[in-house]
């Protein structure tokens, strides 16, 4: 391309940047730990390109286990009281506890509705963060959508908003066109390939999840009904058909090829940086390894909080098993004294895991499953050993399995011997390596980055003045309308009373045969 186009080009672009008058965003962040930090990457993203951007976070569930970032837009922090806050962490840590021991079945999904509900309603009282969130006249909300309570502080301030969600769409919560003979129910670790009786359970487990929606919606009900008027209180099912858009962390190179209205878009990826050197301590401990090179063990912010002493000996002694050095995400503070550190093994409190995964030298990708690290080990071609514990982890994993990036163990039966032989299969097997690669030259070939899709199509919005022409009417019909129900009834009627019609007057002709052949023969 000549200098005098590549000119041209650039000059359009900042004379677009430039005439692109400047938002006013806030985004609403009510849940902590990956959840913050993808909500502070939105806000930063938005803030480098032009806007002025306020994020608002709320410590409903806060878990600060990273590292934070460096930002450069407006932060609002509500806190609890001391005592509040004390008496919050203690229900937390224990419901986190339980969901660790017995894993997120539903019972425990109220359970978080139920605390994250009581919370919500905290914040909702606070007259003085509300009026002051309606007095900076803010143009448009993003929410990360985990949270109902995002959804009831977006009604009471009355503005347009966008949803994020942080992991996958289902049918029964985000409105995605019910195609369930190929798109499984988010929690029936189902592929797309389905046979007759996997399609029953798939439909079962539809009506079964639409259920425990409602009964986890409801624990919101007395919080609706106490800050919000009689003739106004909003339907939580309603509200998640207001967005302006719905931005989904994830990517068809790991989601199953599906239809997706045009208000609804994938931007997986977003937390990929740029890769930087990574620290002289774990390089000289990678080089010490040669071609052999190394595993990467992370699990998250919540996981590591409730290792057992017997969790952390079975990897442990896995780990021995491996030629590869191991770089295990594990404070010294958690590391039972009795355990021996395997040689091959370096803990840390913190590790840099984007520029880790990708180092030319690793191998394998050790994580409990949360969709940014799935996203993250996408990215770079990275082969996947999951341990998924909770919430949105096991069904991501069913995910890894199916496109053949990795596989799963089960955290209450992880021993030692068959861990080790999981951890060289998926090595050594070189299909793990190739599906992770072509899964990344999927989502490295996309014509936009996912930063580039989230700011354009806020742009849209805004410019717009918000998304209707991109909602599909189907939205605001009746299920039985939607799934053409009153159309299949109307002409199996219409058939039946054709059917009936033509046998009475077949029979009327018989019988006037009838007749005239008895005055024949008479």
């Amino acid at each position: 391309m000549a200098k005098h186009q590549i000119w041209i080009l650039v000059s359009l672009f900042f004379l677009k940047f430039f005439l692109l008058e400047a938002a006013k965003i806030l985004a609403i962040s009510t849940i902590g730990g990956s959840h913050r930090l993808l909500m502070n990457r939105v806000s930063q993203i938005l803030h480098d390109h032009g806007h002025t951007v306020t994020n608002m976070v709320t410590e409903m569930v806060m878990i600060s286990d990273f590292k934070e970032e460096k930002i450069s837009y407006e932060v609002i922090n509500w806190q609890l009281s001391e005592d509040q806050k004390k008496d919050r962490e203690k229900r937390f840590y224990l419901l986190t506890k339980e969901l660790i021991h017995s894993r997120f079945n539903h019972q425990n999904g109220v359970k978080v509705y139920k605390n994250l509900g009581y919370l919500c309603g905290h914040f909702l009282s606070k007259k003085d963060i509300m009026d002051s969130l309606r007095n900076k006249k803010f143009d448009l909300l993003i929410l990360d959508a985990t949270d109902p309570c995002a959804f009831l502080i977006a009604e009471k301030l009355g503005k347009q908003f966008v949803a994020f969600l942080p992991a996958r769409f289902t049918f029964i919560d985000h409105g995605l066109p019910s195609t369930l003979s190929y798109v499984p129910e988010s929690h029936s670790s189902l592929t797309d390939q389905m046979d007759f009786w996997a399609r029953v359970k798939n439909v079962l487990m539809f009506f079964d999840s639409s259920m425990k929606q409602r009964k986890m919606f409801s624990q919101y009900d007395a919080i609706i009904q106490e800050h919000f008027a009689e003739g106004s209180r909003p339907v939580l099912s309603d509200l998640l058909q207001k967005p302006e858009l719905w931005f989904v962390n994830c990517d068809f190179a790991l989601d199953f090829a599906h239809p997706l209205p045009p208000n609804m878009v994938y931007v997986g990826g977003l937390v990929d940086k740029p890769v930087r050197p990574i620290p002289q301590d774990l390089d000289h401990f990678i080089t010490k390894f040669g071609d052999s090179g190394f595993v990467l063990v992370s699990l998250g912010s919540i996981l590591p909080l409730f290792q057992t002493k017997e969790l952390i000996k079975e990897m442990n002694s896995a780990f021995t098993h491996l030629p590869q050095g191991v770089l295990w995400t594990c404070k010294d503070a958690h590391w039972p004294k009795e355990v021996r550190l395997a040689p091959n093994v370096k803990i840390m409190d913190w590790i840099p895991q984007n520029d880790l995964l990708a180092h030319p030298g690793i191998r394998l990708f050790v994580t409990h499953g949360g969709m940014n690290s799935i996203m993250e080990a996408i990215q770079n071609g990275v082969p996947i050993v999951g341990i998924p514990f909770s919430a949105d982890q096991p069904k991501n994993m069913a995910l890894v399995e199916a496109k053949k990036i990795g596989v799963s163990v089960q955290l209450e039966t992880l021993k030692a011997e068959t861990f080790a032989l999981t951890l060289k299969e998926v090595i050594e097997d070189k299909r793990y390596k190739s599906a992770a690669m072509a899964a990344r030259t999927i989502m490295h070939s996309h014509p936009l980055t996912p930063s580039q899709r989230l700011a354009g199509w806020i742009d849209h919005i805004l410019q717009t003045g918000g998304g209707a022409h991109l909602k599909p009417h189907d939205f605001q019909q009746p299920w039985h309308v939607h799934n053409l129900l009153d159309v299949l009834l109307f002409l199996l009627a219409l058939t039946l009373g054709i059917l009936w019609l033509l046998r009475k007057v077949l029979g009327l002709l018989l019988r006037c045969l009838g007749v005239a052949r008895k005055e024949k023969e008479a």
